[in-house]
């Protein structure tokens, strides 16, 4: 630049001398822009105020004082602050670190960012800026006002007018250049108010707090959850400052509980515990588990940080029209959770519309997914809060019936689909119209007559459900496994729902859906407990829609549920009522059905010589309506019957007519239950001959038994048919082949093992029974007694007569076969007052030879 100058002005020399100043001194000027221009400007900050009046701004809020609880989210910012967080010299033009916390109302967001923003202080020497967004209320701050106080804050003299958002954001970037400041913005609405707030500069960091994610570029998003149930104790029990939470923890638990484990209800209650030294901690889980007033509970005033409701209530205005009525819905229905299409049948719109506004309730943090079930359905629910929130203006606004509109177009919907499952599960059970009306489930048969006993092991197919040709099989099958599932998803909300309908006084929803969820559970032989309570609403309700057909369909199933749980006498009166009314409406179908549970009752409940009359008929009249199916299924209940008398020839010519229809229908899985009493006869047969000296004949029987029960119980495991698994193990258990006595005793005790967990207590007395039995077989006569004791008493507490009468006659047997003859009296006395009473005369044959053997 220089020498253009001098070479310039040797040019113009000829000029005057005023004229050669006037070029010199622009030449001067030009030179010292294009210096200022090209200088390297990128890491010289504008220079803040200096002096010793003037210091880096800092407002940060206060940290909370009795901040708990929070030891992984900490943990989890401090990683993302190390990972992501570059001082200056490193960072080239990477953008600045911005954490974006999300997630309830009263959570402890702001906490959350006070408590790092404060332990972080020391790495921002320029200073803390802090603004309240206001995001949640009507007139969110907008962006120019917060930049406005922070630079003037940062002490940028702002004299005049500084311009619109453009002006102001410009002034922002210029100004946080090379500076090393926190940035705290809480309450943000949306994205768009904090876009401009966030600087250029690599050494800031921004933490934002707000109801739901703001899908901010190039932000770090973590929700922040409720506490834990412990951590919710450790902050009750500081706020309160005494050794009351020490003293009643299980009070403690339940205040938290019904807090929803939210930071900000449990602060309040601490509050008030710490302000009423004479409450204790039961007289506060009183007053809040009354729903109607825990909200009233939960508020100190209408600020946000000392009202659950006011804080609920700025999430609900922050909603659409159709958001709010979603919410208000869903507070309506008693379910813990519910799938996706709930949300359509309450909004009268599509699954897919309906799920859309619930994930929009997700994001406003309203609602929740509580995951994916067994059936791949994902679910949602309400947080308990909200719950209780929306009911107020929800019954509010229920005067016109809308909300009970809704409600009934939910159960109606599950209706639909339970009753579907039921029959996919189990077609048989639907024969004739097990609903009220509708159409009727007809059996597909097929053509073959299918493999001998020994290859019966085919493709599974259904059952209780039949299935048609060997194309049909792996459908049909797939279809009772999806059943199953969707029981297992479904059962809690289902009990729900059924419970809702009785107390809305919708007999019609609350019998339908109550009569599939009981055809459920007894295909499955689970959920024992609750298909006996839904068991009962079914008949109440039948009895309210003065429905004697209804009635007597919801009897069975209280006789079935009843008298597996060991109530014989009970479950014998409900069959016996339903007998007698589906006869005097013409109903022959349903009237033989009724016939057979009275037979199998009084055959459970030790009256043989009644029950096979009941048996027989039922068979016949199975066979009158063409019902192949049951008919076959009864003559198996009679073969057991007939191996109980010990007349095991006549099982076996029972069993093998059931297995032909079985066969010919292709219907493996009540072939498999089948061949489990087609075992247990081989076993029977194979006893006889071991007593007459026949072991080589003994043992060919007992290793066909074992076969056949083994491959049953693997078939019926392969399906996850867990209950039927267990009766063949339970068999093969019993079958007392003395070369096989360790093998059987585990048997048993897998057995147990199952039942147990399916929680049918009949089922593991009876399993207690067996393992008393192997015992003994092993000569183990303290094991076999402590079993076989086990087993009356659980019997007893079942009030199963025959079955403990059994229980004492197995222990006085074992007693006699160990050479104590003393020992063995008073349990065969025992039982033969029981048999006495229940009218059973092979019992008291059998035990009254014992007695003979005790007493010589």
């Amino acid at each position: 630049m220089a020498s253009i100058l001098a070479t310039s002005l040797d040019v113009v020399e000829d000029l005057p001398t005023s004229a050669k100043v006037a070029i010199t001194v622009f030449a001067a000027l030009l030179v010292g822009v294009l210096t200022w221009a090209t200088a390297d400007r990128r890491h010289t900050p504008y220079q803040l105020p200096s002096g010793p009046a003037w210091r880096p701004p800092d407002q940060w809020p206060p940290v909370v004082e009795h901040f708990t609880g929070r030891a992984d989210s900490l943990a989890e910012l401090r990683e993302v602050f190390r990972e992501r967080h570059r001082p200056r010299t490193q960072a080239g033009d990477a953008p600045p670190l911005v954490i974006s916390v999300y997630g309830r109302g009263g959570v402890g967001k702001s906490a959350l960012m006070t408590r790092f923003g404060d332990e972080i202080a020391a790495r921002f020497p320029d200073g803390r800026l802090y603004a309240d967004l206001r995001g949640t209320v009507d007139a969110p701050v907008r962006p120019e006002e917060v930049l406005i106080g922070f630079l003037r804050a940062l002490g940028v003299p702002l004299t005049t007018d500084p311009g619109g958002p453009s002006e102001l954001r410009k002034l922002w970037l210029t100004w946080t250049k090379g500076r090393r400041i926190l940035i705290g913005l809480d309450n943000a609405h949306d994205g768009d108010q904090i876009q401009d707030l966030i600087p250029a500069e690599a050494g800031c960091v921004v933490m934002v707090t707000s109801r739901h994610p703001l899908f901010l570029l190039n932000a770090y998003d973590t929700q922040l959850p409720v506490f834990s149930e412990e951590q919710g104790v450790t902050l009750l029990s500081r706020l309160a400052r005494d050794d009351r939470v020490e003293a009643d923890p299980e009070a403690a638990r339940e205040i938290v509980r019904m807090c929803d484990r939210l930071p900000l209800a449990i602060s309040i209650c601490g509050g008030r515990l710490a302000t009423r030294r004479n409450w204790s901690l039961r007289e506060l889980a009183d007053r809040l588990s009354d729903e109607r007033r825990r909200l009233d509970q939960l508020e100190v005033a209408r600020r946000l940080d000392l009202s659950v409701r006011a804080s609920l209530q700025l999430s609900y205005d922050d909603c659409t029209g159709i958001q709010r009525r979603l919410l208000r819905m869903l507070s309506l229905l008693t379910a813990p959770d519910v799938p996706g299409w709930v949300a359509g049948e309450l909004l009268a719109t599509s699954e897919l519309d309906g799920v859309d506004q619930l994930e929009s309730l997700i994001d406003a943090q309203l609602a929740e997914s509580s995951g994916v079930d067994l059936s791949g359905a994902r679910r949602y629910r309400l947080h308990d809060l909200v719950r209780i929130f929306a009911r107020e203006p929800a019954d509010g606004e229920d005067a016109d019936g809308r909300g009970r509109a809704a409600v009934e177009r939910v159960l109606s919907g599950y209706r639909r689909r339970a009753e579907d499952k039921a029959m996919a599960r189990w077609p048989q059970d639907w024969g004739r119209s097990g609903r009220r009306a509708g159409d009727e489930a007809g059996d597909e048969v097929g053509e073959d007559a299918g493999p001998g006993v020994l290859e019966a092991f085919g493709e599974d197919a259904d059952d209780p459900a039949a299935g048609g040709g060997t194309a049909a099989v792996m459908p049909v099958a797939r279809a009772q496994t999806e059943a199953a599932d969707w029981l297992n998803a479904e059962r809690l909300t289902l009990i729900a729902m059924i419970d809702q309908a009785r107390s809305l006084k919708m007999w019609e929803l609350a019998w339908g859906l109550g009569r599939a969820f009981c055809s459920l559970c007894h295909s499955m032989r689970a959920y024992w407990s609750d298909w006996r309570a839904v068991a009962e609403i079914v008949c109440e309700a039948a009895e309210r829609m003065g429905d004697p057909r209804a009635l007597g369909i919801a009897l069975l199933d209280r006789a079935a549920v009843t008298g597996g749980q060991g109530g014989r006498r009970t479950a014998g009166e409900d069959a016996e009522r339903a007998l007698v009314a589906f006869t005097e409406l013409d109903e022959p179908w349903w009237a033989a059905r009724a016939m057979r549970a009275v037979g199998m009752t009084l055959f459970n409940d030790g009256n043989i010589d009644r029950a096979q009359g009941y048996l027989i008929g039922a068979i016949k009249a199975f066979k009158d309506e063409k019902d192949t199916w049951w008919a076959a299924r009864t003559q198996r209940n009679l073969a057991e019957l007939r191996l109980a008398q010990r007349r095991p020839e006549e099982a076996r010519e029972l069993l093998e007519d059931a297995l032909l229809v079985f066969k010919r229908d292709r219907n493996r899985y009540s072939e498999a239950q089948t061949l489990r009493v087609y075992g247990e006869v081989l076993g029977a047969i194979a006893r006889d001959l071991l007593a007459r000296g026949e072991t080589r004949a003994a043992r060919d029987h007992f290793a066909k038994a074992e076969f056949i029960l083994n491959r049953a119980a693997d078939r019926f495991r392969l399906r996850g048919e867990l209950w039927e698994q267990a009766r063949c193990l339970r068999a093969a258990g019993g079958l007392g082949n003395p070369a096989n006595g360790l093998a059987e005793l585990e048997h048993v005790r897998r057995a147990g093992e199952i039942l147990t967990a399916l929680g049918d207590s009949w089922g593991v007395a009876r399993v207690e029974l067996a393992e008393g039995r192997a015992h003994a077989r092993l000569g183990r006569v303290t094991e076999a007694e402590e079993a076989l004791l086990r087993a009356v008493r659980a019997f007893e507490d079942l009030g199963d007569q025959w079955w403990t009468a059994r229980s004492l006659r197995y222990l006085g047997e074992t007693h006699l076969e160990a050479g104590d003859k003393g020992r063995a009296v008073d349990p065969l006395v025992r039982a033969q007052d029981i048999y006495r009473t229940l009218g059973n005369l092979s019992g008291m044959s059998r035990t009254l030879d014992l007695l003979k053997r005790a007493r010589e």
